[in-house]
């Protein structure tokens, strides 16, 4: 059995370009079918937040027509119910990469809002990817690599990496809302952005980094995960 640390936002509102708070946290799928697979393995998830707030689930992503049924999102619901990591996060200042064997970053926009400039996150980033462990990101997860950035250099730069696309943005309509798109910040960092077919499940393994590009890369990337810790 091995200890797997999910660092998630603490955020439940992404700031838009003019100032309007979008209702936000993480992305059920992202955390609910992960965990399932490393617990049902019987790994041990442990939840840290920014501050140790209980983190806030996107209440969209509930939505039957987002979840893909209304039996999905019932069942998600269930894990986020059951899910106890949940309601007694750690706090990501005090997370120790020493006690974990992988690393696992979920989207939402919520990433976009507080991850993507924290920087106890921009430290433990920076020393799970020199450590050589599994470090997993999906979706809007990658958001939190900006803040590994140090004098306008990311350990990132050169790494293959996935994430929500522009395109993706775009068709839930936010990209025109936003203050900055992921895939273009992510560019800036000096990595290989790759991208599939849009809601399409879609992962990229670059030496121990590991990305899903949305919320249907997350089973996927999980799977990935077990193959290493297994």
């Amino acid at each position: 059995m091995a200890k797997i640390l999910f660092v998630m936002t603490g955020a439940s509102f992404w700031t838009l370009e003019d100032g309007t708070r979008h209702p936000t946290g993480y992305w059920a799928e992202e955390f609910t079918a992960p965990y399932t697979a490393l617990t049902g393995a019987d790994h041990e998830v442990v939840v840290a937040t920014p501050g140790g707030v209980v983190p806030y689930v996107d209440a969209m992503s509930l939505r039957p027509s987002m979840a893909g049924g209304e039996q999905i999102a019932l069942a998600e619901e269930e894990i986020l119910r059951s899910a106890e990591e949940l309601r007694r996060p750690i706090e990501l200042a005090n997370a120790r990469l020493e006690d974990y064997a992988a690393v696992y970053y979920p989207g939402g926009h919520g990433p976009m809002e507080d991850l993507c400039n924290d920087a106890d996150s921009g430290r433990l980033l920076t020393a799970a990817l020199s450590s050589g462990q599994p470090l997993a990101i999906v979706c809007h997860g990658p958001a939190a690599l900006l803040a590994t950035r140090w004098r306008g250099v990311s350990p990132f730069a050169g790494y293959q990496v996935t994430g929500f696309t522009n395109d993706e943005e775009d068709a839930v309509g936010l990209a025109a809302k936003a203050r900055w798109l992921l895939e273009d910040e992510l560019v800036t960092l000096g990595v290989r952005f790759t991208r599939g077919e849009i809601w399409k499940p879609y992962t990229v393994v670059d030496r121990n980094l590991y990305t899903g590009q949305n919320p249907a890369s997350a089973e996927p990337l999980a799977q990935e995960l077990l193959k290493v810790l297994n």
